[in-house]
């Protein structure tokens, strides 16, 4: 999936949910794991996005995603990184440590899952879950994908985008 038309759409959904953002004055922290980053790098890739994205955590290591990120270990080592919960606990915990002012960011979002090649304790390859904390509301979302590495990490990019959009536009609409 990832090609020019792929990667412009993505941009497009990155530049209006900046706008919406900075519209709104709501700020937002990312927590990656199998996304290494381009999750982060595609909303600052937007100009102005400085003052809205609070930051990144690339949490690939799964130690990491308990130091950095406070999600439970015991959760970690009995369901592995692959994981609702887990996926839940990263945006939450990206939240709070990447805020300001003793006050979390508006929005936390992560990604977690297996881009491949192969599988991971146990998980397929293709299996990822994106987490969305905001405003005492955290879920999860599972996506099933196929393709290559590349692909896999490029439509996590473009559909934890399009989640926080929905997630916005059913506020607007409450």
């Amino acid at each position: 999936m990832p090609g020019d038309a792929h990667d412009a759409a993505v941009r497009d959904v990155a530049s209006q949910l900046i706008a919406e953002l900075t519209r709104r004055r709501m700020t937002i922290a990312v927590a990656e794991s199998l996304t290494g980053g381009l999750l982060v790098a595609e909303l600052v890739s937007v100009p102005g996005a400085s003052a809205v994205v609070r930051g990144g955590v690339v949490a690939y290591a799964t130690e990491l995603k308990s130091t950095l990120l406070g999600v439970d270990a015991e959760l970690l080592a009995q369901r592995s990184p692959i994981d609702p919960e887990v996926a839940r606990q990263m945006a939450e915990g990206v939240r709070r440590r990447l805020g300001h002012d003793g006050m979390p960011a508006d929005i936390g979002l992560a990604t977690t899952g297996v881009a491949g090649p192969d599988p991971q304790d146990g998980h397929p390859v293709g299996e990822v879950w994106l987490g969305l904390a905001m405003e005492g509301r955290v879920e999860a979302r599972g996506l099933t994908l196929g393709g290559d590495r590349a692909s896999i990490r490029s439509v996590t990019v473009s559909e934890s985008l399009m989640f926080v959009w929905e997630r916005l536009m059913d506020r607007a609409t409450e």
